[in-house]
């Protein structure tokens, strides 16, 4: 009986414990904005930001490389370019 009084209330103080758990990440903020991971659920989330947030940063990069190449090319700016072009390579997929 003592047994059972115990596991029962043990059960009950560990589903408390789970209720009173935050969540593993702020889903209606925007990756960027992000601040807190909590468990398991919370690293894995982190994981996919920081993977988006680099992806991100790469793919506007690549266009700032392109949008510069143009008016590199239309000033006719031959040093500007070849940096532009540099970028490019680097950033673009």
């Amino acid at each position: 009986m003592k047994l059972a009084l115990v596991t029962a209330c043990a059960a009950f103080i560990l589903a408390g414990c789970k209720v009173n758990e935050g969540a593993s990440y702020d889903r209606e903020a925007e990756p960027q904005d992000r601040t807190e991971y909590v468990g398991v659920e919370g690293v894995v989330q982190s994981q996919k930001d920081k993977v988006y947030l680099m992806n991100k940063e790469l793919s506007d990069k690549c266009k700032n490389a392109k949008v510069d190449h143009a008016v590199a090319l239309t000033n006719n700016d031959q040093q500007a370019l070849k940096r532009q072009e540099k970028i490019i390579k680097s950033t673009c997929k």
